[in-house]
């Protein structure tokens, strides 16, 4: 084995934490199997569709058979996931009569594409026929499409960070372009900012690199007072009944919280009550102890209050999975959850 500056590149032993796979030449892979089982059953338990006919939610995820895993080799990463799943749904109609029936996915693997999966919907046996399975079967298995392909995505963006280590030479591994997107729907706004270079997050590990950085914002209008929303965010109630999941939240300064599994952690810096609330918070796929800066500002405004969001911090190439987290689990959620 040659030392640093000698001999074979791909063979070097370079004096640092990560040197175990300088130049990324040797092949690594990371199993993902447990987080995907858990992402899959927290995306489609989250699918509601509504209609003339009426309402359907997927209830309880009865089937998850599979397993998925990232592979590194030269730097490039090689996916693989294959899982066939059911899930049940429970429908109510308009007037009020409730229906259950099973949707069935069993070929969600790297070989075909969201629009190929075969999603089948059918009702029990049990059960009588009625307008929902017509409901299910158009706008049902299209939400079922889009949540399997955002875990897709996710699986793609967030969980594969830190397979491919910076290269011998300092330099980078490339990064997937991304188009910045910008749009509004209904109060809400968003600024996005490109990617800019920032110092070290707040405890960096020792050994560790530096990283580019980027930063976004965004606006939410909710239909309820600024102390209610407050309080969603603090108290470990209301942060379990719209993450639907059990969660640690510490309420005061200084406090810890662990949310969605273990997926995101963090700890609250500084509290204004019923106004502020600032925290640093990470992806459990980031970096190892690196921390964006989050800051809450609520103002109430009649009978509703806005909540302005101010994200920096988050890795290069995490901007847009990091705001549409946001935007999902925390702001749309809070609001199909409590009415706001």
């Amino acid at each position: 084995m040659a030392r640093w500056g000698e001999g074979d590149p791909r063979w070097i032993v370079e004096e640092r934490a990560d040197a175990t796979n300088v130049n990324n030449w040797h092949w690594t892979e990371r199993d993902v199997s447990g987080w995907s089982s858990q992402r899959l059953r927290q995306l489609l338990q989250a699918v509601r569709v509504e209609g003339p006919q009426g309402c359907c939610q997927l209830t309880e995820v009865s089937k998850l058979d599979g397993e998925a895993s990232i592979n590194n080799r030269k730097g490039k990463l090689i996916f693989f996931y294959e899982w066939h799943l059911k899930a049940g749904w429970l429908g109510t109609s308009n007037g009020g009569v409730k229906f259950r029936g099973e949707v069935e996915v069993s070929n969600l693997s790297e070989e075909n594409e969201e629009d190929e999966l075969d999603i089948s919907v059918s009702l029990s046996r049990d059960q009588p026929a009625t307008p929902l399975l017509d409901l299910m079967r158009s706008s049902g298995v299209r939400v079922v499409r889009k949540a399997l392909g955002q875990y897709v995505q996710q699986l793609k963006s967030e969980f594969s960070q830190g397979m491919i280590l910076p290269s011998a030479d300092g330099a980078k591994p490339p990064a997937e372009s991304r188009e910045n997107q910008s749009g509004t729907s209904g109060t809400r706004t968003q600024v996005n900012s490109a990617p800019t270079r920032s110092l070290p997050s707040p405890a960096p590990p020792a050994g560790g690199v530096r990283i580019s950085t980027c930063s976004f914002q965004l606006t939410e209008s909710f239909q309820t007072s600024a102390e209610e929303l407050y309080r969603t965010f603090m108290e470990q109630e209301f942060v379990q009944a719209f993450t639907r999941s059990a969660a640690l939240v510490d309420g005061r300064r200084g406090g810890r919280f662990q949310l969605l599994d273990g997926s995101i952690s963090g700890e609250f810096t500084h509290l204004v009550a019923n106004r502020s609330i600032h925290m640093r918070w990470r992806f459990r796929t980031w970096p190892s102890e690196h921390y964006a800066t989050i800051r809450l500002e609520l103002e109430e405004r009649g009978d509703e209050t806005e909540l302005r969001l101010r994200c920096q911090g988050v890795p290069a190439g995490q901007e847009e999975s990091t705001r549409g987290g946001w935007d999902r689990f925390y702001f749309q959620a809070i609001k199909q959850t409590f009415g706001y």
